[in-house]
């Protein structure tokens, strides 16, 4: 993780959990429109996190609305400000993660076990960079995928960038019933 984003995941963390949420991922960076803070937060899995998995309950938060946006987006803001953490004008955006829910910590991927995931490599593995698979375990620093009719082990230091990638099948049925 980049240092600059490093910093602000470590002061936003606790405004987020204190509001009783799980940040996800941290976006920073110069956009068309200015830079950006770029907050995604979710509600922390509970302890049945694999019966809602298997219901087909796969980014849905549900549970983070507008108000708790607003809320997490002023307790932030306020800390960003008191830390001078940004030494330029931005725009702070917070958010749920969405059916394409970036994956970032061990428990990330741990918790989507069985999911689809799309990850990106910064070296790679066997020359490879670019995966698309089925996620099969995360442990010990390591991501195990299964793709192209093989598994890939990966080193989470070496991802780059993950996302689930979303079961639109499975999402049309729910939003049908």
């Amino acid at each position: 993780m980049r240092k600059d984003v490093q910093e602000l995941w470590l002061l936003a963390e606790p405004y987020v959990r204190d509001a009783g949420f799980d940040l996800i991922e941290v976006q920073y960076g110069r956009e068309p429109s200015g830079w950006v803070v770029r907050l995604f937060i979710d509600t922390p899995p509970t302890a049945d996190a694999g019966s809602a998995i298997s219901a087909g309950q796969i980014g849905q938060s549900g549970k983070v609305g507008l108000d708790d946006c607003e809320r997490v987006s002023r307790d932030v803001s306020a800390a960003l400000d008191v830390a001078d953490a940004v030494p330029h004008a931005y725009q702070l955006e917070v958010s749920s993660p969405g059916l394409d829910r970036p994956l970032r910590r061990e428990r990330d991927f741990a918790r989507f076990v069985g999911e689809s995931a799309r990850i990106r490599l910064i070296d790679g593995v066997e020359g490879r960079r670019n995966f698309h698979g089925t996620l099969r375990a995360a442990k010990d620093g390591r991501v195990e995928i299964a793709c192209d009719g093989r598994s890939y082990t990966i080193s989470i230091d070496d991802i780059q960038k993950a996302n689930l990638v979303p079961d639109w099948d499975r999402e049309f049925h729910r939003s049908a019933s």
